[in-house]
């Protein structure tokens, strides 16, 4: 009820709620804390109702429950000695980018030290300095200030490969194993229905949101996932689901027909944006396209698309304006999201789910900013968020019949196991329930991937 009216992850605690909406401190007495669960409860009810969110409640998160329940109770088989192989071939990597970095440096420091590396790049190597301050006054080493130096210096580029290199030997590859349930011999994340503000899904020991699937590394730690002997893993995930749901928000007509027809949308973005022909589309200027497309969504700016495609920023803002010029619809989506949220203060899904958003009308340009992009986003990430939750529930109903388990989710995407006998038509059941969820302007499309471990079922 509580994360339903505030969308905050943070205030949904039971002293949270207590302080919040009862104005009271919460004892250490456990009957009073009953006492104060079922005020709270009739209390919030009450206002779910006033909202006109009963609907969602009962319809997406009180029977998604149940789901991850038994999702959280399945895990997912962990082959401990391909993340020892890992592990190993981590630490000799680790071990080269050191010796690399020192040789640049030249001398030895300790590279994950902010301070020490702040003085080898700005006081010894004179590396342009940003502005920007980390803690305690020194000068930050923040990733967005080593990806602006790694254009021109190896050593930036080889720090950030060093930083994500310890990241996921530390967050993952040398984690996980202790987390393996002795008695089952699978990890057993735990999933949060309370813990991002747009309703998507969090998880948690460990977190298997953020392995990143762009990267060599990421895609070899997902390869320690495994099905049960003599069962395969199944990956369920939406095709740009954010942009699909852009185009039935905006009603935009170029959008739409892309869309039904089946066409690449980068192909057919850059072919609007350059004004060339699909075939004449290269594969820089279809990635150019892809960034565009992405970063309208999430509302990127001129600065930013220049960063991220290493263009200037005049020619950033060139495909911006050619984008709008093509896509009016969107423009017009956009404005009038942000003049609609700017007035009710919330932003909503397609099923009604609401995020308030207290800075659009904020004196500081700054939060201003992050709240428009905020209000635009929402809409889309939330509504993506409660397809999948709505696909879970009819996907573990059919499950229920068979032996097949839902395991994971990780944001628009979905693992399962089954035994050889039942992969075929739990694929084929999989993809019409992900795809028939809830009727578009455009299609919905679910691939479905069947492996002998979740890289490779991807």
């Amino acid at each position: 009820y509580a994360f339903l009216l505030d969308a905050d992850p943070s205030g949904c605690a039971l002293d949270q709620l207590v302080q919040r909406r009862l104005d009271l401190k919460l004892p250490d007495d456990a009957a009073q804390h009953a006492l104060y669960v079922r005020e709270l409860c009739a209390t919030l009810s009450a206002s779910v109702d006033d909202r006109n969110l009963r609907g969602i409640y009962e319809t997406l998160e009180l029977p998604l429950a149940a789901v991850l329940a038994r999702m959280e109770e399945n895990g997912i088989l962990v082959d401990h000695d391909e993340l020892g192989r890992l592990s190993r071939l981590m630490d000799t990597e680790i071990i080269r980018l050191t010796e690399e970095i020192h040789t640049l440096a030249g001398r030895e420091f300790n590279i994950a030290s902010p301070q020490q590396l702040g003085r080898v790049l700005f006081d010894e190597m004179k590396l342009p300095a940003p502005v920007k301050y980390g803690k305690g006054k020194t000068v930050s080493t923040a990733a967005d200030i080593l990806e602006d130096l790694a254009e021109n210096h190896e050593i930036a580029r080889k720090v950030l490969e060093y930083r994500q290199l310890t990241k996921l030997k530390g967050t993952y590859v040398d984690a996980i194993p202790a987390l393996i349930d002795p008695r089952t011999g699978r990890i057993h994340t735990s999933f949060n229905q309370t813990g991002a503000a747009t309703g998507r899904l969090s998880s948690s020991n460990p977190n298997l949101q953020n392995i990143p699937v762009k990267t060599e590394l990421g895609r070899e730690i997902r390869a320690a996932f495994v099905p049960r002997p003599g069962w395969k893993l199944l990956v369920a995930d939406y095709s740009q689901i954010e942009l699909r749901l852009l185009a039935h928000m905006s009603r935009d007509p170029v959008l739409m027909e892309a869309f039904r027809s089946g066409e690449d949308i980068h192909t057919r973005t850059a072919a609007e944006v350059m004004g060339v022909p699909p075939m004449m589309v290269t594969r820089e200027a279809r990635n150019r396209a892809k960034a565009v497309n992405f970063g309208i969504v999430y509302g990127i700016s001129s600065f930013g698309l220049a960063r991220q495609l290493g263009i200037s920023r005049k020619e950033a803002e060139h495909y911006i304006q050619s984008y709008f010029l093509r896509y009016a619809g969107v423009r017009r989506f956009i404005d009038d999201t942000i003049a609609n949220v700017r007035a009710t203060g919330v932003t909503k899904t397609l099923f009604g789910r609401e995020r308030p958003i207290p800075d659009m009308n904020s004196r500081n340009p700054s939060a201003r900013g992050f709240a428009e992009r905020t209000a635009v986003n929402s809409p889309l990430q939330g509504t993506a968020a409660d397809l999948i939750k709505l696909a879970m529930i009819r996907i573990d109903a059919n499950l229920s019949k068979l032996e097949g388990k839902l395991l994971l989710q990780v944001h628009d995407e979905l693992v399962l196991e089954a035994p050889e006998s039942e992969v075929e038509q739990i694929a084929v059941m999989v993809k019409h329930e992900m795809e028939g969820v809830y009727e578009l302007e455009v299609p919905l499309i679910a691939d479905v991937g069947i492996g002998v471990n979740w890289r490779d079922a991807k």
